[in-house]
This record gives C-alpha cells, structure tokens and sequence, in this order.
C-alpha cells in the first residue's frame, strides 16, 4: 500500500475530506485524547416562540439537531468568556 502524502494544509486537508478521500493515513491517533466532560445535567429554559424559530431556521440550514446546536453555543460562548477573563485578570 503506498502511502499518502501529508496535507500541506488545513484547507487541503478539508478539501480531501469533503471529496471522500480516506484520510485516515494522514491523522496520527497516538496523540489523539478522549475528551469526557463529566456527568450530564439536564437544565429546563424558558425561551420566546420566536426565539426558537430563529434557532430552528438556523438549525434546519446547517442540518444539526436544536440541542446540538446549543450546546455548541454555549459551550463556545464559556470559551469565549474564559479567555476574556484571562486576558483581563492576568
């Protein structure tokens, strides 16, 4: 089996996954980490009917499911505030 040459960038990369490419070749799993974020807590919210159309819109553009796209919201807005925090208490 000959073995493929790296991508030279992350848009190359990308590229030769969208177009179906096996990439497997070009990631190394050794460095790879498990990620586990803990128990799961359910929290209930009260959000405006329009608000969630919104949500739904936006969902229903990008194909993911309501939940998924908000707590890949959230989690990237706790990112976000985190390094805020940083950079203004050093």
């Amino acid at each position: 089996m000959v073995k493929k040459k790296p991508a030279k960038s992350t848009e190359e990369f990308d590229r030769r996954f969208d177009d179906g490419e096996d990439i497997h070749d070009l990631i190394d799993i050794s460095k790879a980490k498990i990620v586990r974020h803990g128990r799961k807590v359910r929290i209930t919210i009260d959000i405006a009917e329009e608000l969630v159309s919104e949500i739904d819109g936006i969902r229903a553009t990008i194909g993911v499911d309501r939940g998924a796209l908000i707590k890949v919201w959230l989690y990237e807005r706790v990112k976000q505030e985190k390094e805020l925090t940083a950079i203004s208490h050093p």
